[in-house]
């Protein structure tokens, strides 16, 4: 499909229909191993010194880096190394989620630690492989609608094991909450089964050398490399300055009530939804530059609703557009900036590279608290929500400047010739 035309049979197109569920089984287990945890610690009268340990248990999300490599070196003995990676560790996390469930927090909490350890882990490196998955099966047009559509998949998993898990332990229990979590996760397979393989296939590296050190050698290798990164280190970046505190503004700042905040965050789960459906299917007519640049503007334009929030005081109508038109456009840039990491990462190192690329994006989010804070003492909350517009406008001069080594990248990846074995030649 060429860019400026569009037709919606590709919504039919098996590729893009199978990230749905993997979206929804990449997300499942995120939940279970914080919020909801929290919840039945709670629930259980686990003191709060001991939950606040627990809230390490999702270390391993943030450094998912550091054995990737592996999942590109190695390859399981069925279904090659993608499909194979990815039924091996989604069962994986269904036993990890099982010995949770059969494991009593207040009893042995250590226990509970040790197992919920392991499932972050084991979801942290579900995560790699399925991000290596998307990347080598969605053909660079389709890039944006899939990540719409993984997007979409991995927030209702959110909702399923966050909200829809408390609602359930409730009716039938702790226990049998988390086995039926388990359950899910191993009807999930079922889907990695019927996915198609990936479109992009190339050599493994051939030793573990290579692997650890070839991503990098190559992604510097190329000419607008430190570009790319600018991109990937400040593109979310106003984004991650303006919702680090959002919710101590609408509770502290403006006195609306947590149950006024719950309900216009859940309003907001559903609006990043659609955001993300309208932004990839803007994508396959607009292309990747222009979404990138035209996202980047609207993202940062929304959070201007803060400020006019802030200025009318607490107002519930103005409260619901802020948040709804920050949630839209959040998802749009969102898909857009999959997109493009997709489009970054050579197909021998794939989860690696996605890896680190992700985990770069991720720091604005895990270092943006503290210089938020102490902005909003300096100047102010209706200050503040300005400045975050500003603070995003160098991702959008990184896009702009590096605007024409995008597209190449992206079309490289699209007609990467394969032999007749299969192997990617961008591999020999």
């Amino acid at each position: 499909m060429k860019q400026g035309s569009f037709d919606l049979s590709s919504l039919m197109n098996r590729r893009i229909l199978v990230m749905l569920p993997l979206g929804f089984a990449s997300g499942l287990p995120l939940a279970l191993t914080s919020g909801t945890l929290q919840a039945w610690l709670t629930v259980e009268g686990v003191d709060l010194k001991t939950i606040g340990i627990f809230t390490m248990v999702g270390l391993p999300y943030t450094l998912k880096f550091l054995w990737a490599p592996v999942m590109d070196r190695v390859i399981p003995p069925w279904f090659g190394r993608r499909r194979g990676w990815m039924v091996l560790t989604q069962l994986c996390v269904a036993i990890g989620l099982g010995l949770m469930a059969l494991t009593n927090p207040k009893i042995h909490p250590g226990w509970m630690a040790a197992y919920a350890v392991l499932v972050a882990f084991l979801a942290a490196s579900l995560d790699i492989v399925f991000d290596a998955y998307r990347t080598d099966t969605l053909q660079s047009h389709e890039r944006g609608l899939g990540a719409a559509v993984w997007v979409n998949g991995y927030r209702i998993a959110l909702l399923a094991s966050g909200a829809g898990a408390l609602v359930l332990a409730d009716y039938v229990g702790w226990q049998m909450t988390y086995l039926a979590m388990a359950a899910v996760m191993v009807a999930g397979v079922g889907i990695v089964l019927l996915s198609p393989n990936p479109t992009f296939v190339a050599d493994a590296p051939k030793s573990m050398k290579e692997a650890v050190g070839a991503p990098l050698a190559e992604f510097f290798g190329r000419p607008h490399a430190l570009g790319f990164l600018a991109v990937i280190v400040l593109y979310k970046l106003g984004d991650a300055f303006a919702s680090a505190l959002q919710t101590a503004f609408l509770i502290g700042g403006l006195s609306f009530s947590a149950t006024d905040v719950g309900a216009v965050k859940g309003l907001g789960v559903f609006a990043t939804l659609l955001g993300a459906f309208i932004g990839g299917l803007m994508m396959a007519k607009s292309g990747l530059v222009r979404s990138l640049l035209i996202f980047g503007v609207l993202q940062a334009v929304s959070n201007l609703g803060f400020v006019v929030l802030a200025l009318a005081g607490k107002n519930s109508m103005v409260l619901t557009a802020a948040v709804v038109i920050e949630n839209v456009t959040g998802g749009m840039g969102t898909a857009a900036f999959v997109a493009l990491v997709m489009s970054l990462c050579d197909p021998r190192y794939t989860a690696t590279q996605f890896a680190l690329l992700s985990s770069l994006e991720a720091l604005g989010r895990v270092f943006a608290g503290r210089p938020s804070a102490d902005l909003v003492t300096l100047v102010g909350w209706t200050q503040f929500f300005v400045l975050t517009v500003v603070v995003a406008l160098p991702g959008l001069w990184a896009v702009w400047r590096i605007r024409h080594s995008i597209e190449p990248e992206q079309k490289a990846a699209e007609h990467t010739p394969v032999t007749k074995s299969g192997v990617s030649s961008i591999s020999k």
